[in-house]
């Protein structure tokens, strides 16, 4: 794998890396945050009792852990290159569904929506990224043609 390739990735995950590092420090701040925005379905509420009782933390708080866990693996995967495609198609489906949780520019007032809008876009850069670094996949691209006799 080309040497800017790989710097490339391990650039790239810094972001998921430092994202889930602050959101397990300060669990606590981003349970509150995710409550503020974010409610149980009723699909899964009938549930959350037991998961509560299981872990011993609030479903948010669970929540938050979750996510920030799940940002520093994916992050750690990208950057080694380990299942790199996996976590790539994992973290798309992650971010765009907080693009619509959390940048929801369509709901805010005038002028708050702008940075709301310009965090939506740097998400979906994010997540135009992460389509490039599902398709690259892990080994060497042949100089071929991709999709056949064009």
């Amino acid at each position: 794998m080309p040497a800017l390739i790989t710097f490339g990735r391990i650039v790239f995950a810094v972001l998921f890396l430092y994202s889930g590092a602050t959101k397990l420090f300060g669990v606590q701040a981003t349970a509150d945050f995710i409550a503020a925005k974010v409610t149980i379905p009723a699909l899964v509420a009938p549930f959350t009792p037991q998961l509560e009782s299981m872990t011993g933390m609030p479903i948010m708080q669970l929540l938050a852990f979750s996510v920030g866990a799940f940002e520093v693996i994916a992050g750690l995967m990208i950057a080694l290159n380990f299942g790199a495609r996996f976590f790539a198609i994992l973290l798309i489906l992650f971010v765009l569904a907080t693009t619509f949780y959390f940048h929801d520019f369509w709901n805010q007032p005038a002028p708050d929506n702008a940075k709301m809008l310009v965090d939506a876009l740097k998400n979906l850069s994010i997540v135009g990224a992460l389509f490039i670094i599902a398709g690259y996949g892990k080994g060497q691209r042949n100089a071929g043609p991709a999709y056949g006799e064009v």
